[in-house]
């Protein structure tokens, strides 16, 4: 059935399953109160870019092969932050400084006052998880399965 699917169609459904998959992590966060890391943003971000490539490679057909291999990267992009994030829940490698509330104050003062302002949201933790597979592991097997589709049908554009 997928080799079936346009090009132009593919363009629009990957623009609609980055959406979807977006607006999961924002009803986790406001729904469910599973608040995100930084690595969590940062797989939030390759989505927004594939839902605006795959509108482009829907609507501009000149340029579709090229912009469904941009959706294609950017879900491969996701991915890999996934699979990252995954590693550093696991404890297979460390994660970033700005996951673990990292001091940047100078001052007592300063210190205070970045404390009160934001709530420390550990990327070595998973929030949640289900079936054995934390937030972050779906989304690297998710994101992987849509690169993969993306690029065969970029390949056949």
């Amino acid at each position: 059935m997928f080799d079936r699917l346009s090009a132009q169609l593919a363009g629009l459904l990957f623009a609609g399953l980055s959406a979807l998959t977006l607006g999961a992590a924002f009803v986790a966060q406001y729904g469910f109160g599973l608040a995100p890391c930084q690595l969590c943003l940062w797989q939030r971000w390759p989505y927004a870019a594939a839902i605006l490539l795959g509108l482009a490679a829907w609507r501009l057909e000149r340029f579709r092969p090229l912009l469904l291999w941009l959706v294609a990267l950017s879900l491969a992009i996701t991915a890999g932050v996934g699979l990252f994030h995954t590693g550093v829940e696991q404890k297979w490698w460390a994660g970033l400084e700005s996951c673990g509330g990292g001091n940047t104050a100078t001052t007592l003062e300063a210190l205070r006052a970045q404390v009160l302002s934001a709530p420390i949201v550990r990327c070595d933790e998973a929030a949640f998880s289900f079936l054995g597979l934390s937030m972050a592991a779906w989304n690297a097997l998710w994101g992987a399965l849509l690169a993969i589709l993306a690029a065969i049908k970029a390949r056949q554009a």
